[in-house]
């Protein structure tokens, strides 16, 4: 009887113990985060973003991979991370099966705005004499260019400012120019080292790459003209911007370009109660990411839901119109 008793309890115990296992098991759930390169703007935010969570969920598991635009999609839409870091005009071409993609992608909703300003910045060098688009296709000039890596918007964007003035990828190289596909930092130290006349990369300004590498190279910044950045518009998604005179010193010149935007996004298939945990997060630790990096900076809870043309989670939206923030 005293055995009977005593495996009993034992029993009991080990019963307990197995629920408790899958009780904290259960609470232990698991995000990972793709944006961009290690040391980039995309990864001290993404980072920032999973200290939110981590700080509002103690028994989520966040996890940071780096990553590129296109996979950062892929990856997403196909339920192999949690969250993604991406342009929403890229997530747009995305939809819609546009290069770089394949095949429409659907299943992609919004979750936050990171980023309103990712202005589209083009450097020449001065040595080059080039002065406009216009010029280089009139002399049909054997320009050396720089754009971001493959599968980014940037890249993307970087070859249709060119067509937008009718200039191809295939005239570049048929009048002996060429194409590097880089990162920012590459392409910048290329300039530095006089391998390419012209780089183009979309970011916030006045930017610090940008202020520290022109210390050390004479640069001019050419403007998009209106018929142009209608093109992009209507193309990519994009809206017309300034950069205001004197953002840089070597910028006397107030410069029209154009502008997107970055954003945190989801699967369609993520919980509801999910999605809204990730903004509570976001939006009760908002000072903390206002100080982790000066483009978070920018941003007041408003502005997080102003992910236009894509739509919010309807997890985020919840979280968003609980708060307030979103009417």
């Amino acid at each position: 009887m005293k055995r009977l008793a005593i495996a009993s309890i034992m029993a009991a115990s080990l019963a307990f113990g197995a629920s408790l296992a899958q009780a904290q098991t259960a609470a232990t759930k698991k995000i990972t985060l793709t944006g961009g390169s290690v040391g980039g703007a995309w990864s001290a935010i993404g980072n920032a973003i999973g200290e939110t969570i981590r700080r509002e969920s103690p028994g989520a598991a966040f996890g940071y991979e780096p990553g590129r635009e296109a996979a950062n999609i892929q990856l997403v839409s196909t339920g192999k991370v949690e969250l993604g870091i991406a342009h929403a005009q890229l997530i747009k071409r995305a939809q819609a099966g546009e290069d770089p993609f394949k095949a429409p992608i659907t299943n992609l909703k919004a979750i936050a705005l990171i980023d309103p300003q990712a202005a589209v910045q083009i450097l020449v060098r001065e040595e080059s004499g080039i002065e406009s688009f216009e010029a280089i296709l009139a002399a049909k000039k054997p320009v050396r260019i720089a754009l971001n890596q493959r599968g980014t918007l940037m890249a993307v964007t970087g070859e249709e400012v060119f067509k937008a003035y009718g200039i191809t990828p295939k005239d570049i190289e048929g009048w002996g120019g060429r194409i590097h596909h880089v990162d920012y930092n590459a392409g910048l130290e290329m300039m530095k080292n006089g391998q390419i006349d012209v780089i183009i990369n979309m970011l916030a300004f006045p930017s610090g790459q940008i202020n520290s590498a022109t210390r050390e190279m004479k640069v001019k910044m050419l403007g998009i003209s209106a018929e142009a950045s209608a093109k992009l518009g209507t193309l990519l998604g994009t809206a017309a911007i300034t950069v205001p005179a004197g953002t840089y010193p070597f910028q006397p010149q107030a410069i029209p370009t154009v502008t997107g935007s970055v954003v945190l996004f989801a699967a369609a298939e993520m919980k509801n109660e999910d999605a809204a945990a990730i903004v509570d997060g976001m939006l009760k630790h908002f000072d903390y990411l206002k100080q982790a990096h000066a483009t978070l900076a920018r941003l007041e809870p408003v502005d997080l839901t102003k992910v236009a043309p894509l739509a919010l989670h309807p997890g985020a939206e919840m979280a968003f119109r609980k708060a307030g923030v979103l009417k």
